[in-house]
């Protein structure tokens, strides 16, 4: 019988002006050898006893590290969050405070990072309609699907470990030279369901010659179940350069039209790599469908009304029901940002950021705890990946290996000894780069959980039960300090939002 596959190597990135000081780290550095210097220029005790402190202090705030940010990155997140709050950019009123077009209409109204966004109405090739969001800052054009897998857990092994690198070899795919899908995001939450949707499917088909007690029993157990039923969407986001396929939307058309075609070609091209990972797409959202995501999103109370106005617009005695949202509708009345909070439409979310992976062999299922069903709390969980071409691989790997190399070389030179942690390392990232030569392929990962709750006396609890459930999958996980809005847009929105096009430490 087969055993399991186990994944292990996650790298995380090393980013610096030099080493891995940023800029205003190493000018701290620089500050603080001057003024060592000074005493020794003046031949002053006196000097000594004020400027070494002051120069041990500049040390300190450069090397120093509280939750895995230095002390200089800690102060400019406070400084930009209290800029943001005194000039009240932290807070966000939509309606009749949103801006308006030349033709008087009112476009999708959503705040923060999310402000640059248009959403797009293009066909998908089979006569009907898709959602794209377009940003136009940085030139992408993005696709949601909603889709259904059948889960690892209770399949033979050979079947999951089948599926498993059925998903590999889809991300392997994706990772070429000049590809035109820069980025594909995977996102699942939970959300409240009372059972709308399952009474009402149940009182279509419920047979007229059906014995009384057995409807009676299953009307009460629907009764009983509904109110603390979750349902669990999940969503794939496929992101498109624009730049990279910029010779592909010229033959296309040009323009938005072009680019939007070029993007369902790439989505009809891979639809049979994600049937082969066991993944089924439900549907292609439409406008409606995506703004019906965002508003769910920021307003969970909102599913309950929805699910039942979309299971009346499926059945066909009602006529006039629409499924959706209207996209003019599709943000908040009004967000506030806090240092570690963010509330939005009588709803609290935290975020969390995945700092490290597990160092020990896992199994695909590692994630399971994140994904536990909880009554008090709604969780959000996005993973977004970016697919690295072979050259630029190869450049990132070997760039990478020189680091550890020149760290290792140094630290002999003086004298230490090389740690576990970092001779692991060390090993690791020439596996990746040997994996890499074999043709494998090359991608950078990040990972975020929102935790949303609608009573704030709840919020702590859940963030708890979060962060508990984080250590059982081996986890490392930090709050999103200072920037809860941005991290907002990543982890409870499948908008295809995430990793930054220059690199940054995850």
């Amino acid at each position: 019988m087969s055993t399991p596959h186990t994944f292990s190597g996650w790298q995380s990135e090393r980013s610096g002006f030099m080493g891995n000081l940023s800029g205003v780290g190493f000018a701290l550095v620089a500050g603080a050898c001057v003024i060592a210097l000074i005493p020794l220029h003046q031949h002053s005790w006196g000097a000594a006893l004020v400027f070494l402190p002051l120069a041990a202090l500049l040390v300190l705030l450069a090397f120093g590290r509280v939750l895995g940010l230095s002390a200089d990155e800690w102060i400019v997140l406070a400084v930009r969050h209290q800029i943001a709050v005194a000039t009240h950019r932290n807070v966000f009123l939509s309606g009749v405070f949103a801006p308006r077009t030349k033709d008087g209409e009112q476009p999708m109204d959503l705040p923060g990072v999310l402000a640059r966004l248009h959403l797009l109405e293009a066909p998908d090739g089979l006569g009907g309609t898709l959602g794209v969001m377009h940003n136009p800052v940085d030139g992408t054009y993005t696709a949601i699907c909603r889709v259904t897998f059948p889960g690892l857990a209770l399949v033979d092994t050979d079947r999951q470990n089948a599926r498993v690198r059925a998903w590999g070899a889809f991300l392997r795919s994706q990772c070429k030279e000049g590809g035109a899908i820069t980025r594909i995001s995977v996102h699942q939450r939970s959300l409240p369901d009372d059972g709308a949707a399952l009474r009402s499917w149940t009182e279509r088909h419920t047979a007229a010659e059906a014995p009384a007690a057995a409807v009676q029993a299953l009307s009460e157990l629907m009764e009983g179940a509904g109110p603390t039923a979750t349902i669990r969407e999940t969503y794939l986001a496929l992101t498109l350069s624009a730049s990279r396929a910029r010779l592909a939307i010229k033959g296309a058309g040009g323009g938005q039209i072009g680019a939007a075609a070029v993007l369902v070609r790439e989505i009809h091209a891979m639809q049979g790599s994600l049937s082969s990972a066991g993944l089924q797409i439900v549907e292609w959202l439409t406008p409606r469908g995506v703004a019906q995501a965002i508003r769910t999103a920021y307003d969970p109370e909102a599913q309950l009304a929805l699910s039942a106005r979309n299971t009346a617009a499926e059945d066909p005695a009602w006529s006039g029901a629409e499924r959706g949202v209207d996209p003019e509708l599709a943000g908040p009345a009004a967000t506030e940002t806090g240092w570690g909070l963010y509330r939005h439409d009588g709803a609290w979310t935290v975020t969390y950021q995945v700092r490290a992976f597990p160092r020990s062999e896992v199994y695909a299922t590692f994630l399971q705890p994140l994904l536990r069903p909880r009554q008090n709390a709604r969780r959000s969980l996005s993973l977004v990946y970016e697919p690295i071409g072979p050259a630029k691989a190869r450049q990132e790997l070997a760039r990478e290996k020189t680091k550890r190399d020149t760290a290792r070389k140094l630290r002999a030179k003086t004298g230490r000894a090389e740690s576990e942690d970092e001779r692991r390392e060390a090993m690791t990232a020439r596996a990746q780069d040997v994996a890499r030569a074999s043709g494998h392929g090359v991608v950078r990962l990040t990972c975020l959980i929102a935790v949303t709750v609608t009573s704030l006396d709840q919020l702590e609890t859940a963030c708890a039960e979060l962060q508990a459930d984080a250590s059982d999958a081996g986890l490392e996980i930090r709050r999103v300090w200072g920037a809860q809005d941005a991290a907002f847009a990543v982890a409870a929105l499948p908008l295809g939002q995430g990793l930054p096009e220059r690199r940054v430490g995850i």
